[in-house]
């Protein structure tokens, strides 16, 4: 009897709490890096427009404080389990949120997509994002069968598109990614994949038929400006056309940190979506391709959990956190690479943005406390 006790606790010993580390260690690098080229990016507008340098940098750091400290007391004192009782209200909340900033909403640069609360703004798609993972992770956990039956997953699709159409009256790339990770999560729980290709195709057709009809003359001009960006003059294919002078002048290794010539004014807001394009010219190709590498690396960790989780409810959400970073990561490079029409889609974690960066930071939380639930070997 003694025996078998020892052998228990031995068992026991050997079983350790998980919590991934290495995807922590590489949200703090990844948020530490995004710090620094924000700085170096921002401070020369920064100190025009507002008489600050660190105008930027001190906000960024603000929102991911915040980020941080929401994320460390749900680690702390939650179960990610209570996201699966509160992911309908959650949704919910989402889409009337992002239906109101269509009437509510604060413009800028003609598109309506923030809400202000006294001296705090927020975009509301930002939260759809969060919300659609949560949301539809909670379906599959729950019928995990059903999942089998195509028509579940086209109901599925279906009850996603009311706010992929909100977030669409203003901001057609964020549609495009609350839809790509509602198809990527509802593919990875049944893989069909040439019904899949037709959704995909349904979708792209969809998207081209709301540029050339629903969306106004500009969006047309953005896809020409994206063909011939040479043929064209002012400010329709300016920020592409210096974007990319930007990433030819940076060579193998850049030109050095803070060296930038096209963040003083010729990159338009180079500090938001075209902050990829500063990277490179201030670190080269050796630069950007580090930082793919750190996005790629960030991405294995959260395949690592997904696979492990132990429940479905976990393994989605990881799996729809993953999605997220992976389809904003591809189309923010696309498009200051011009292999896709320019649009407004952020780099996460790197590009200035109070909202995205909070939510990011939170969503990085929720996955580490899924990885907590891992039990490995010792």
């Amino acid at each position: 009897m003694g025996e078998k006790r020892a052998v228990k606790r031995g068992r026991k010993r050997n079983k350790i709490e998980y919590i991934d580390y290495t995807l922590l260690v590489l949200v703090i690098i990844l948020l530490a890096f995004g710090f620094v080229m924000l700085y170096s990016t921002s401070a020369y507008m920064a100190t025009l427009k507002n008489g600050n340098s660190i105008f930027y940098l001190k906000k960024q750091m603000f929102a991911a404080g915040l980020g941080t400290v929401f994320g460390f007391i749900f680690i702390k004192f939650f179960d990610y389990h209570i996201l699966e009782k509160f992911a309908m209200p959650i949704f919910l909340l989402a889409n009337v949120l992002c239906l109101a900033v269509n009437f509510i909403g604060s413009a800028s640069n003609g598109s309506s997509r923030w809400i202000y609360l006294g001296p705090f703004s927020f975009q509301p798609s930002e939260v759809a994002k969060m919300a659609t993972i949560f949301f539809l992770a909670s379906i599959i956990a729950k019928r995990p069968k059903a999942m089998k039956d195509f028509k579940n997953s086209i109901k599925m699709i279906v009850m996603v598109l009311p706010v992929v159409a909100f977030i669409a009256a203003n901001n057609l790339s964020t549609a495009v990614i609350v839809f790509g990770i509602a198809v990527i999560m509802i593919f990875v729980a049944s893989p069909e994949i040439m019904k899949f290709a037709l959704i995909g195709g349904g979708g792209i057709c969809f998207a081209a038929i709301f540029v050339l009809v629903a969306s106004g003359s500009y969006r047309m001009q953005r896809i020409q400006v994206w063909l011939h960006p040479e043929n064209f003059t002012g400010d329709s294919s300016y920020q592409t056309l210096q974007g990319l002078y930007a990433i030819g002048s940076g060579g193998l290794f850049g030109k050095g940190l803070g060296e930038s010539m096209q963040k003083l004014g010729f990159v338009p807001e180079a500090q938001n979506d075209m902050i990829f394009s500063i990277i490179c010219e201030e670190l080269g190709l050796f630069g950007a391709l580090c930082v793919i590498l750190l996005f790629i690396l960030l991405l294995w960790r959260l395949v690592f959990i997904a696979t492990r989780a132990k429940d479905m409810f976990g393994s989605f959400v990881v799996i729809g956190i993953m999605a997220h970073l992976a389809l904003q990561v591809i189309l923010n490079i696309a498009v200051v690479t011009n292999t896709i029409p320019n649009t407004g889609i952020t780099l996460p974690f790197i590009s200035y943005g109070g909202t995205s960066i909070m939510f990011l930071v939170f969503e990085m939380a929720v996955a580490l406390s899924i990885s907590k639930g891992l039990r490995l070997e010792n």
